[in-house]
């Protein structure tokens, strides 16, 4: 532990001046120098201060390098404690082991000869210099210096994570403070020696110095323009930086910052600020196009961490600007060139439409079935669509999907199927069984639960312990679920009947009956699954195992192991043979060696004492090892993994059927052949018979084959929707697989089946493949008003052309050319597909009319749905073209006098054509009504039935008032949610029109599932109502005051009890209350009159007990009350008793109250009794010793020696030329009991002060 050695004159003074004694006759007393040696001084005085240095030093022991010594000096004037007769008390040495404690150095304080203090610090170097610190802070008066420093200088003072500032503080021992970001001061105050605060001023100057060479500019420009400023990814910005030496902030996206900070050398933020302003000027009157995009698309057009953002604005130089996620607003804004602003326009609405939300109703409880084991049917279909996210909520009877729209449709269809499939094999049931036998149904290591759901294809789900439940869910097929429920009812009424026996078997056994890993016991708890059997802990020395279970099986098991234990008797020999513990090393030989060797040799198992043992006995048991064989056999590498199945499946089955053999197959992908199996000879022969067969079985009916075909061809040899390639398989028999996009070899096609299934589907192929390599070119005629429609939109129908069949190249003539002639170029096969394709195409544009549709302008923006995603939708179904007119704002602006521009598709065409103006039928449409519709006349009529069909219509729906804002819901939740379900418009009047009616806008086949969804809420709404007027029953129990704190119980958990069993809400009154005897019990009126009796029965029992005070002797109190009333606690806990001890100051201190049943406080008093009279022996016998500790005679007297002869008091330590030698005070006396007491001996009371300072006892 730290100490504080303090020497003071007065001390010694005192000290020394009792101790000096007559000297006459003897030697002379040593000098005052010569004996307490000042302390080493940086140099030697010029009186010659040498001797003592030496002195000091040469008992000085050498220190680690770790540990420094520095000794600082605190002038009399600096003292922050001057008090000298207060030297080494009071605050100055609570100080000094304050610091001792912070830093973890040593202190040793000394005062010198003109009152100054020296301090000798010791420790680490950051110890020490923290030691300084605290020094200098505490110890010495502190002076004040401010420094005034430009404000944009003081982060460089604090430093990264205030690392500077720490550093300066410790390094110059002062105090900084540096006012605070929001303050407008930029003065720093330091504090501390004035040396110190000359240094910390230097350093502080020197930093701020060296910033000033630095310049910083703030530039502001509008937050549309940074993404120019930046570039994509960040390009443009760091090349700058890179020309200009300069650094440039410019804050991220999510932070609402205008202002661009740029810092370096003056010249270079110079050049830095007008590159930035040059962009600004450039692109400040770029134009603007702003687009509605869903809000739930935002996210795949800004992408992850925005590099979707970052794409477009590298491909396009567009800016694109998305409503920040807590805005409702759908807008998104485009920034950019004219020119680019259509092909930026496109890419957002790819993005966007590239990924679409759809949900597949299931109900909740078929959710895990639907994932499946780890996952596995999930991963079927992921591994397909891996785009695809599928997200299961618990508790709702939905599956939400969100994938690109391509894979969609497909994923949804595959997920509806396979819902339906479970629906209609899948059932659940729910039965109920007491909590006490759950683990028992379940079995040691789920041994029960695992064989019912094996045997009958269920999954069982038991409640955990802390639930708490009766309910156990078995899931599954309807018979399976049946016969499991009607197993399980049976094991528990059976459980109610089992038994519990105990069989004694020598400790020494245990483990030979476990086996190793528990490979014995297991097969016999297989053996008797229903039994239950429980073997000691090592370390309790049983020899009781308990079996439980029913009663015959539990007999059974019994005489099994009986016989077991009878068979080990009768076969194993045990001898015990003692050897030094010493020679142990010897005999088991390096790594076991020799052990291992005499072990093999005799056939015995060899026990040896563990290492912390004391015991020197080796013990050997004989066992019999039968013959065992090891072979080899050869079976191709290739067939190895299906050979041992899936998790080494089929390989254990064999080595279970085999009696135990063990089989090693070689390392995965070592290209070994050679597989070995190890056993009994008999069982070694069996198992390579089975290993031999399934190997030839998997051989003739697993045969591979590898070809290769360039990539693009593989679209190609599969046909449209897997057309081509199903007509392979269904002829042939074999499996073809193609190259995943993961796969290194894209090229690679693998063909899997019998021999002579695959030679057919590879001849087939290779085929295909060859036609495919045999490159055409041809030529066909095409009109030119087709070409527009195969160019537009960048050659989509061409790049679709192309992927369907084999990549063939269609080329067109250059605008402008007037040719009908269009070029091809590919495989022949794949050419004339894409020939015959083509003339489709025409043929059905050579069809087309025009037809007119007319519905109000004020229905078109519902018609064409989300991004146009309806229209789309109309377009592709029915193949043909819709144009909507130009959206006309209100009639007073009067009608264009030109047709404007159209929406086309669900997209707009920007073309504006100009007509004189006419005369306009009054009778006639408007034209900003009339929809036109391209196509086959056919097809026109169908996608006009599908027009009308869109146009929404309203019903209404009536609605108590006092609903509404349920149906509405926190925010708005509730009434967007139903919105979203039903896709239709709910429309709640205000509030303020007290209506009761709710009106519903949508498409027809929408509404009147809409209005059954709402009438349905509304009857859950009124359900909700009359169970909320239920469980606001009120009842009012008197109970005494002085019994609420045993109705409460510790920390509440009496009261937490019954509030949970009867779901009630129990309120104890206030402080302030006037009734104090009225506890209010809310919730079910049944349910709160059972609370009610609980509690009564509560208060009757407290009623009953009694209260009686018993003497205690107050010494014994706290061993009964033991540490932290643990003792206390036991005894009220055992006795069901409470316990009061009397509070200090108590006008009695030795009663103490017992509170309980009378017969129960009867023996907790008894009890209490006992202990007292037991601790009362141990409270005596402790002051019987205390007495011989006391003085028996006067200090003062003179004491005799052995021969009876006075003996003289003793000189004491003298020293000449002592500096308190002229003082006048009187050392103390050593032999007195007052300056010097004893422990224990009574202190008389005296004014006197004492050269020790104050007493403290």
């Amino acid at each position: 532990m730290s100490s504080v050695a303090v020497l003071t004159q007065e001390s010694f003074n005192e000290h020394r001046s009792g101790l000096v004694a007559d000297t006459a006759g003897d030697e002379e007393a040593p000098a005052y120098k010569d004996a307490f040696p000042p302390l080493p001084e940086k140099a030697a005085s010029p009186e010659g201060t040498q001797e003592p240095v030496n002195a000091w030093t040469s008992k000085i022991r050498p220190l680690k390098s770790s540990v420094i010594t520095q000794v600082f000096h605190v002038p009399l004037e600096e003292r922050k404690y001057k008090d000298i007769n207060q030297f080494g008390e009071g605050d100055q040495a609570k100080v000094c082991v304050d610091i001792m404690h912070k830093t973890g150095a040593h202190l040793e304080l000394s005062m010198a000869k003109d009152q100054g203090l020296s301090i000798m610090v010791s420790g680490k170097l950051d110890a020490v210099m923290k030691a300084r610190k605290e020094i200098v802070s505490r110890l010495q008066t502190q002076a004040s210096a401010t420094v005034a420093i430009p404000k944009e200088h003081h982060r460089f003072v604090i430093g990264k994570n205030g690392e500077k500032l720490q550093e300066l503080e410790l390094k110059t021992a002062t105090k900084i403070q540096i006012p605070r970001p929001d303050d407008p001061s930029n003065h720093i105050k330091i504090s501390g020696t004035k040396e110190g605060l000359e240094k910390a001023k230097h350093e502080i100057l020197l930093i701020s110095a060296e910033q000033d060479k630095r310049a910083v500019e703030r530039v502001n420009i509008d937050k549309v323009f940074h993404p120019f400023i930046t570039g994509a990814y960040n390009k443009l910005v760091a090349d700058m930086m890179q020309e200009t030496g300069a650094r440039i902030n410019v804050p991220p996206p999510s932070v609402n910052k205008t202002e661009i900070v740029i810092t370096g050398e003056k010249e270079q933020v110079a050049l830095a600020v007008a590159m930035i302003k040059k962009i600004y000027e450039g692109k400040k009157n770029a134009t603007t196009i702003a687009v509605e995009v869903k809000k739930s698309q935002h996210k795949y057009v800004i992408g992850p961490k925005g590099n979707t953002l970052q794409e477009i604005l590298e491909k396009t130089g567009v800016s694109v600007e998305i409503p920040p996620p807590d805005s409702n607003s759908e807008t998104v804004i485009l920034r950019g060139e004219p020119d680019r602003l259509g092909q930026a326009l496109t890419e957002v609405y790819a993005k966007a439409n590239s990924y679409t939300v759809s949900s597949v109703v299931a109900p909740s409880w078929l959710h895990r079935f639907i994932i499946g084991k780890k996952g596995q049917n999930l991963a079927k279909i992921t591994q397909q669509m891996p785009k695809v996210h599928i997200e299961f909520t618990e508790g709702e009877d939905k599956i939400t999907l969100e994938g690109p729209t391509k894979d969609m449709q497909m994923v949804q269809s595959q997920m509806e199927a396979i819902v339906t499939d479970l629906v209609s094999r899948m059932d659940y049931r729910e039965i109920s069984v007491d909590p006490r036998f759950h683990r028992h149904l379940i079995g040691k290591g789920g041994a029960n639960i695992n064989r019912i759901k094996d045997l009958h294809k269920v999954s069982v789900r038991i409640p955990p312990d802390n639930e708490k439940s009766h309910l156990i869910r078995i899931e599954g097929d309807p018979q399976g679920v049946q016969e499991a429920s009607k197993e399980l009812l049976e094991l528990a009424s059976r459980m109610e009947n089992e038994r519990t026996k105990d069989l004694i078997i020598e400790q020494r056994f245990h483990r030979a009956i476990i086996g190793q890993k528990g490979e014995k016991i297991k097969d016999v708890r297989d053996k008797f699954p229903e039994v239950i059997i429980n073997f000691p802990d090592p370390a309790a020395k049983s020899d009781i195992v308990q079996l439980r279970g029913p009663r015959n099986e539990v007999e059974k098991c019994s005489k099994f192991m009986a016989k077991m234990v009878a068979e080990m008797v009768e076969n194993g020999f045990f001898l015990s043979v003692p050897i030094f513990k010493q020679f142990h090393k010897n005999i088991i030989g390096k790594g076991g060696a020799n052990i291992k060797k005499i072990r093999e040799e005799t056939n015995t198992r060899i026990d040896l004492p563990a290492e912390n043992s004391n015991s020197e006995m080796i013990a050997a048991r004989i066992r019999i090892l039968m013959a065992c064989v090891q072979m080899e056999v050869s079976i191709p590498s290739k067939l190895h993994n299906s050979l041992i199945g899936s998790k080494g499946r089929f390989v254990r089955s064999i080595m279970e059927e085999c009696g135990g053999v063990h089989i090693h197959f070689p390392t995965e992908g070592s290209g070994i052949d050679t597989v070995t199996i190890r056993g009994p000879a008999e069982e070694v022969e069996k198992a390579k018979k089975q290993l031999l067969s399934l190997a030839q079985d998997k051989q003739t009916k697993s045969h591979t084959a590898e070809l290769k075909a360039k990539p693009e061809y593989h679209k190609f040899l599969i046909g449209k929707g897997g057309g081509n390639i199903r007509k392979v398989r269904d002829s042939t028999g074999a499996r073809i697989i193609f190259p995943t996009p993961e796969d290194e070899d894209q090229e690679l096609i693998t063909v899997v089946g019998t021999e002579e299934a695959v030679r057919e589907a590879q001849k087939e192929l290779e085929e295909l493949i060859k036609s495919l390599d045999n490159v055409v070119e041809d030529v066909m005629n095409v009109d030119p008003k087709h070409h527009r429609y195969f160019v537009a939109r960048r050659g989509q129908v061409l790049r679709d052309i192309a992927d369907e069949y084999g990549g063939v190249m269609v080329s067109f003539p250059r605008s402008g050319a007037n040719s009908d002639k269009v070029a091809l170029k590919g495989a022949k096969d794949c050419v004339e597909a894409a020939k015959k394709r083509m003339l489709e195409i025409i043929e059905d544009l050579d069809a087309q009319v025009t037809m007119e549709c007319v519905i109000p302008q004020k229905f078109h923006r519902s018609i064409m749905g989300p991004k146009g995603s309806r229209i789309q939708g109309i377009t592709r179904e029915h193949n043909v073209q819709i144009k909507f007119p130009e959206r006309v704002d209100g009639p007073g602006k009067g009608a264009p006098l030109a047709e404007a521009a159209v929406q086309e598709n669900g997209e707009a065409n920007g073309e504006v054509v100009e007509e004189p103006a006419a005369h306009v039928d009054p009778n006639a449409p408007k034209k900003c009504d009339v929809i036109v519709l391209s196509g086959r006349k056919e097809r026109c009529e169908a996608a006009v039935e599908s027009l009308k069909a869109l146009v929404p219509v309203t019903t209404e729906v009536e609605v108590p008032f006092e609903l509404h804002r349920y149906i509405i819901g926190q925010k708005g939740s509730g009434i967007r949610k139903m919105m979203d379900e039903f896709e239709v418009n709910i429309q709640v009047p205000a509030p303020e029109l007290q209506s009761d009616i709710i009106s519903i806008t949508g498409l027809a086949n929408h509404l009147d599932r809409a209005k059954e969804g709402l009438l349905e809420r509304v009857k859950e709404l009124t359900a909700e109502q009359e169970d909320r007027s239920l469980r606001s029953f009120k009842l009012t129990i008197t109970v005494d005051p002085k019994y609420h704190p045993k109705i409460i119980g510790r920390k509440g958990a009496i009261i937490t009890n019954i509030r949970t069993e009867h779901e009630v809400n129990i309120q104890f009154p206030d402080k302030n209350d006037d009734n104090q005897d009225q506890i209010t019990i809310t919730g079910y009126e049944h349910k709160a009159t059972a609370a009610k009796d609980a509690i009564q029965a509560i208060v009757d029992e407290l009623e009953e007990m009694i209260s009686e005070d018993i003497t205690l002797d107050a010494r014994v109190h706290a061993r009964i009350i033991g540490a932290r009333g643990k003792g206390i606690r036991k005894i009220m806990d055992e006795f069901k008793v409470d316990l009061r001890f009397p509070q200090p100051g108590a006008a009695d201190p030795n009663q103490v109250f017992v509170t309980g049943r009378p017969e129960l406080v009867d023996e907790a008093i008894d009890h209490l009794l006992n202990l007292e009279e037991e601790y009362m022996a141990d409270v005596n016998e402790n002051e019987s010793k205390m007495t011989y500790m006391k003085p028996t005679g006067d200090r003062g007297a003179s004491s005799m020696d052995e021969g009876g002869r006075e003996r003289g008091s003793s000189k004491g330590f003298v020293v000449r030329e002592a500096p308190w030698q002229t003082g006048s005070e009187k050392a103390p006396d050593m032999s007195s009991s007052e300056d010097f007491p004893s422990f224990g001996a009574p202190v008389a009371a005296t004014n006197k002060a004492s050269p020790w300072g104050p007493k403290r006892f």
